[in-house]
């Protein structure tokens, strides 16, 4: 396995004249309230009362990479066959929970979910020049844009939910391939920091413990990849509502300096687009990821439309800049891997692509003015539409779409399950392809987990051995109350070995237990049940609420096919 050789780190901004900008937008120098009410109105000019080291400010959409493979896809993946050696790769997930890959719907099909990632990484001549901040070169990168894109099992919609990087989490444990531990955080730490600790599978980990979503693959591109694409796909239209120069008195900034209306941008300028915090909206990351989203939104509909892309050497000069800047997990590591992906990936129309941003609040914790911490219910309600395959966009889902492969003894006249029905439990089973045992041969400890997360609530007395003479009750004779404890929000099945998992699913589904239910871990020997704070009481679970059916409006949605998406300027950075 390829590891990655992305490193870098930020701290004081370098001159205003250095390329792409040197401030607080190039080198993370963090003011007070960064993203905070405050924030936004700091003119032009206005000094930070605070700075905090390693701080990153790279904002651009690793949305190049769907790119990338959809042009590879146009020209024929034999022609880009030599490119294979060049794909750098890293594990996909260091951390204890696996959650067994995406699941396939009664249909047979099989939704897809991505992590896209922004390395800041400043490790060559390349980045560095782009990067500026010479006092980062070569240290650890910081993930700085975080997009889960969810291709839906029938291929009508995608939708993609943003992480702004001053998001505040609890770090899973990570385990990088050569045994180094990095123990789960006792505090919260800002989600682009998950890079630092093992690389990109990390971060992948992170998303899995937050969203209870199952990551099938990673994509991670750096600075330069990002100009590279973004001149051979000959510029992106972008909007400004009024002209805009992001560039404050004393330096800070991209530099980005655009008239008002619609401009075409290309190579540092693209990349300037996409780092922007100061003079977008109210000058928080908030407001840059925004502009992302109309990047990528914009540049899905000029491929579609720009016929140079199907010129070979374009299409060669895209591939060949973007295997070089971009790591992959293991399952993408052949061309003809991307192209497969390319090939799902361009069966949604533009007008069916949802971007939004994880519903937030700001975090009231002592030392975090101006971070953000995931809003629990709206936060929740989007990541619960991706684990269900319920479009953000609240349209829907069409017709199994042409061509899609269904899974391996899935039967296609099954029924459509409505959302929020709990789908049976079907866990991946690795490289064990046995039927689940009989119940009476099946193991399953039983732990008493009902005071959720964070002790919540009071742990409920006796709920173990109870739920465990339910599970005795359907069969599973060797069910036994666990004399340790656990604490969790919502029941879940967990295993450790890929031969437990038809059993741990068989459990699940005797229960009446979602398919996310069943997980892999690290942290049991064997079947382990853990009654949740929604089974307190009762022979089943708490049913959840309906599901919602679009996305919240503090998702702030933006669809692929609306052009006229524009970002409103920050006071004191119009020209």
């Amino acid at each position: 396995m390829r590891r990655s050789s992305v490193r870098g780190e930020g701290a004081n901004a370098q001159a205003a004249g250095e390329i792409s900008g040197g401030g607080a937008d190039a080198s993370g120098t963090v003011p007070p309230q960064r993203g905070g009410p405050t924030a936004g109105r700091q003119a032009a000019g206005a000094a930070p009362a605070r700075r905090q080291g390693r701080r990153r400010v790279l904002r651009w959409t690793a949305s190049v990479l769907s790119l990338l493979i959809l042009g590879t896809a146009a020209a024929g993946y034999l022609y880009y066959r030599h490119l294979n050696g060049s794909i750098q790769t890293d594990a996909l997930n260091l951390g204890e929970t696996k959650l067994g890959g995406s699941k396939p719907n009664a249909f047979g099909q099989t939704p897809l979910n991505i992590l896209l990632i922004g390395s800041d990484a400043r490790d060559d001549a390349a980045n560095q020049a782009l990067g500026g901040a010479t006092d980062t070169f070569d240290g650890p990168p910081l993930a700085d844009v975080q997009m889960l894109l969810h291709l839906s099992a029938d291929r009508s919609n995608m939708s993609v939910v943003s992480m702004p990087r001053d998001t505040m989490l609890m770090m899973p444990k990570c385990t990088e391939p050569n045994g180094k531990v990095h123990p789960a955080s006792k505090g919260l730490v800002q989600t682009n920091e998950s890079l630092q600790r093992g690389g990109p599978g990390c971060t992948v980990a992170a998303w899995q413990e937050l969203t209870k979503i199952p990551v099938d693959h990673f994509m991670m591109i750096d600075f330069k990849g990002v100009v590279s694409m973004a001149d051979a796909i000959g510029g992106v239209p972008v909007c400004v509502e009024e002209n805009v120069h992001s560039r404050t008195r004393d330096g800070k900034g991209s530099g980005l300096k655009l008239p008002k209306g619609t401009s075409v941008i290309q190579g540092e300028q693209a990349l300037q687009w996409l780092r922007t915090r100061y003079g977008f909206e109210d000058g928080t990351d908030i407001g840059r990821t925004h502009a992302q989203h109309q990047y990528m939104t914009s540049m899905s509909r000029e491929f579609r439309k720009n016929a140079k892309l199907t010129n070979p050497v374009k299409l060669n000069s895209l591939a060949q800049a973007a295997i070089e800047a971009m790591v992959v997990d293991t399952g993408l590591n052949k061309i003809d891997k991307l192209y497969d992906l390319s090939m799902e990936l361009k069966k949604v129309p533009p007008g069916r692509i949802t971007m939004t941003t994880m519903p937030w609040v700001y975090s009231t914790k002592p030392g975090l003015d101006g971070r953000v911490e995931p809003m629990a219910d709206e936060a929740e309600a989007v990541f619960r539409m991706v684990r269900e395959d319920i479009a953000l966009d609240g349209k829907g889902s069409g017709t199994p779409a042409e061509g899609a492969s269904p899974s391996p003894g899935a039967s296609a006249s099954a029924g459509t399950p409505t959302a929020g029905t709990p789908t049976p439990a079907a866990p991946s089973t690795g490289p064990s392809t046995a039927p689940a045992a009989a119940p009476a041969k099946i193991a399953v400890s039983v732990r008493n987990a009902t005071s959720g997360k964070g002790g919540t609530e009071t742990r409920v007395k006796n709920r173990a051995n109870e739920v465990a003479a339910l599970l005795t009750g359907k069969g599973f004779t060797k069910a036994a109350a666990d004399t340790q404890t656990g604490a969790e929000d919502t029941t879940v099945v967990r295993y450790a070995t890929d031969a437990q998992a038809a059993d741990a699913g068989a459990v699940a589904t005797a229960l009446g237990l979602p398919s996310s239910s069943v997980q892999k871990s690290e942290e049991v020997s064997g079947i382990t049940l853990l009654v949740g704070k929604d089974w307190r009481t009762g022979n089943a679970p708490t049913p959840p609420p309906p599901a919602p059916t679009v996305a919240p409006t503090s998702a702030h949605a933006l669809n692929g096919d609306n052009e006229g998406a524009c970002m409103a300027i920050q006071p004191g950075f119009t020209w």
